[in-house]
């Protein structure tokens, strides 16, 4: 039933899992002696596996581990590359600020001479160009990027793609409601502003925030994804910011040729309420409209 179309609406031209602040440590230590962090992200990707061959990429906006231990990438990257295999999904990961550029080089890029300058990339996804940006600052948790930094992203949007770009950094550039968060915030947004306005940028994606949510920076929308380590709660008091162990999410992005629809799922696994499967959907594909719309749209009487 792939490509199935009941409503006005085809199939999403692209598929993207995004994926973000997994916080991995060296061993699979549990994070804050409570987090298990393993766990969460192994049942991700068994989650994301559901999805077959439709997924096109999965984006992981950074915070891949902790400590920038290189141990604790080869564990994150131990779990995704079965998922690559399976779905031929392009993987692509972002440096956050608890990342380290010289393990992230090694450990998920297999650079054999690791630098120390901005992990800065463009990939192709069957059309759609995703555009990988380093937001870290070395030895800081705040999100910046340079005049160098501005000017290699000038010069790849200077290009137009044939499905347009979707740019994935740590650092998202929306307000957050949490004291404390916008110390950390994405500085000098001003001249990114200037450089990704009215240049074919359809969706940034983000990390950082540790709870999903959206905006718009430069009229352009903003999707942040949860985090996979832990979740921030933003029903706490306002002079406080609290981590739960809980809550936990990813994204997914359908790409259509003039829209984009961004999506949260929920970590489980959770008690299944109600199920409708392949036969449902047969039998639904097999009626003309409107004897869809009879059979299946009409409410009928409530049980008793």
């Amino acid at each position: 039933m792939e490509g199935l179309q009941l409503g006005r609406y085809p199939a999403a031209k692209q598929v993207m899992a995004h994926v973000s602040d997994t916080h991995l440590l060296a061993g699979g230590a549990p994070l804050g002696g409570v987090a298990d962090t393993v766990s969460a992200l192994h049942r991700a990707v068994a989650q994301l596996e559901r999805l077959g061959q439709r997924l096109d990429a999965i984006v992981v906006t950074g915070d891949i581990t902790d400590l920038g231990e290189l141990d604790a990438y080869r564990l994150v990257r131990e779990a995704f590359e079965p998922l690559v295999v399976a779905t031929g999904a392009e993987l692509v990961w972002v440096m956050g600020n608890h990342d380290e550029r010289e393990t992230f080089r090694a450990g998920l890029l297999d650079e054999t001479v690791p630098g120390d300058g901005p992990v800065h990339r463009a990939v192709d996804v069957g059309g759609l160009r995703i555009v990988v940006l380093d937001t870290s600052v070395p030895g800081y948790h705040h999100g910046e990027l340079d005049a160098s930094s501005l000017a290699w992203l000038d010069a790849v949007l200077a290009e137009p793609a044939p499905d347009g770009t979707v740019i994935a950094m740590h650092h998202a550039p929306i307000a957050t409601p949490l004291a404390l968060m916008d110390v950390l915030e994405l500085r000098g947004q001003e001249a990114f502003a200037e450089v990704v306005r009215g240049r074919g940028v359809r969706l940034i994606l983000g990390g950082h925030l540790h709870y999903a949510t959206n905006g718009r920076f430069a009229g352009i929308p903003v999707s942040v994804a949860g985090a996979l380590a832990y979740t921030m709660d933003l029903s706490a008091s306002p002079r406080e910011l609290v981590g739960i162990d809980g809550g936990r999410s990813f994204t997914l992005v359908h790409l259509y040729d003039d829209d984009i629809v961004t999506s949260v799922v929920p970590l489980g696994p959770f008690p299944v309420v109600t199920s409708f499967g392949e036969q449902f959907l047969a039998e639904v594909e097999a009626l003309t409209p409107d004897e869809r719309l009879d059979r299946f749209s009409r409410k009928r009487p409530p049980l008793t």
